[in-house]
């Protein structure tokens, strides 16, 4: 799969390139969205994205959450060789509709605000991850549909909520419901931007969070950043709270900068009291309450890129805006992007014994002591990206995560027996190509392909041969040692941004 994927992507690039020699220009496509839609400082943003996907290994479309399991670094665990063929949504971005404010003060001080929400346009409801728990709560592996843990648990504003003020020389300051620093690096230095059908790091919360789904939206906080020439430094806090992420408080920072073509990011996350969803599998049939793993989360990452400007600015591509005669003409762009993430998942220091998920799903089981030993995820990730001036933009990106032996509930992975264990160290592999065209400012079509991979202990507790982590007469099986689980999709579909 990796050969072909290769492949396609080489023919790709080779098409792209030839047509650019040939000095062919699309027509251009009218667009029909204003290029400024603010009213009083007010300006609508949103995004929909619809299209086609085809995964080799997967589980249908649920009832709730309408999108695949994209990655097999999931807690759901419930591959069982079944290839699906549907419609799909999001698969580039999580479709959502909002706005944003910006509103002058006097004395260059301005007020601003967001609130956004993330959306299902296949269902016509708000995104819940949590619900798709419950509507698969005891239901056999092979017999349930698609499932995820989810920061987006159907709360009015799922996406970010937050307002504050900003100012070029004192900094910015926000309060409410915000991205955590280590979601927002990731945004701008994932090669895919948080694609959920292609990247890791957008269908998986776990490095956003810190090592928690829940976790890459903080709840109840106070976010500051300062930008001095070209260097950017910040901090944030949230008290956290039930129904939230995370039940204690969490801290971070963030130190960041860039020169020329250069910019990079590190920073530092620690959440104390963040929840973590158990299987669906794991809950009685018809439950209606959820299981969790409690957790004090530590991440360390660093993460940056480079871009090259080929050519000239007076190239003679279009300009697919209203503004072009007053814009310089683009020019073709090449981007490397790397990235490394350390997670760390411990006990809490305070232990949780009741209280909601995000969303307000009660939790009637929480483990307190599911990392007996501290559990540790390093993530890797680098890609390369081609920006052509007329539109088209080639991607090409790499993940890799590895995961140590760690003890779980007093319980250590097998040393005989020839059996894996959730708790036994393990890997996983994802290799992703897009082809993204940007008909205009507002609109792109797409395709893409993937291949994921996960071993050892990553891959342990989806349907195979036994393997052993018993939680208050929970069984959690899973292969042996060498028994990988992958899977492959391709996507294809349109976006419509505002």
């Amino acid at each position: 799969m990796k050969k072909k994927a290769l492949a396609i992507a080489l023919a790709m690039t080779g098409l792209a390139g030839t047509a650019y020699a040939a000095d062919w220009t699309p027509p251009k496509v009218p667009d029909p969205i204003p290029d400024n839609l603010t009213w009083y400082g007010i300006t609508p943003i949103g995004a929909l994205d619809l299209g086609y996907a085809y995964q080799t290994n997967g589980r249908p479309l649920g009832s709730v959450v309408s999108g695949l399991e994209y990655s097999p670094f999931t807690t759901t665990r419930n591959y069982t060789g079944q290839s699906i063929s549907t419609i799909q949504h999001s698969a580039l971005q999580q479709s959502f509709i909002g706005v944003k404010v910006e509103e002058p003060l006097g004395g260059d001080w301005k007020a601003i605000a967001r609130l956004d929400t993330g959306i299902d346009p296949l269902k016509g409801t708000l995104s819940d991850g949590c619900s798709s728990f419950i509507q698969n709560a005891g239901v056999a592996y092979n017999q349930q549909t698609s499932n995820a843990d989810s920061g987006r648990c159907g709360q009015a504003f799922n996406g970010q909520l937050w307002g504050g003020i900003s100012n070029k020389q004192y900094g910015t300051l926000t309060i409410g419901r915000t991205n955590s620093f280590q979601l927002d690096g990731i945004a701008t230095y994932d090669p895919m931007a948080l694609s959920y059908a292609l990247s890791l790091l957008g269908y998986s919360g776990t490095n956003g969070g810190a090592g928690s789904t829940e976790a890459a939206r903080w709840d109840n906080s106070a976010k500051y950043v300062y930008d001095y020439g070209p260097i950017t430094a910040g901090a944030m806090y949230s008290n956290g709270g039930n129904a939230t992420g995370f039940f204690g408080d969490a801290y971070a920072f963030m130190f960041g900068g860039h020169v020329g073509g250069f910019s990079a990011e590190a920073t530092y996350t620690r959440e104390h009291g963040a929840v973590n969803l158990q299987s669906a599998a794991n809950l009685p049939l018809n439950g209606t309450t959820l299981f969790a793993n409690m957790s004090d989360d530590t991440e360390v990452s660093v993460m940056g890129k480079y871009t090259w400007q080929l050519g000239s600015s007076s190239s003679s591509a279009p300009m697919y805006t209203k503004a072009a005669k007053a814009e310089p003409l683009p020019v073709d762009k090449f981007t490397i992007f790397a990235g490394y993430s350390n997670v760390r998942n411990a006990n809490p220091n305070t232990p949780i014994t009741q209280g909601n998920s995000a969303g307000g799903y009660q939790l009637t089981l929480l483990d307190n002591n599911a990392f007996t030993t501290a559990r540790v995820f390093d993530f890797y990730w680098t890609g390369v990206k081609y920006d052509f001036a007329w539109g088209l933009s080639l991607t090409g990106a790499y993940y890799h995560v590895n995961q140590n032996s760690y003890v779980a509930d007093n319980a250590a992975c097998p040393a005989t027996g020839g059996a894996s264990a959730i708790t036994c160290a393990g890997g996983y592999d994802q290799v992703s190509f897009l082809a993204d065209y940007a008909l205009n400012k507002h609109l792109d079509v797409y395709a893409g392909a993937t291949w994921a991979q996960v071993r050892g202990g990553l891959a342990a507790a989806f349907p195979g041969n036994p393997g052993t982590k018993v939680l208050q007469g929970i069984t959690f099986s899973g292969p042996a040692p060498g028994h990988d689980i992958s899977t492959a999709a391709v996507v294809t579909g349109f976006r419509i941004k505002l």
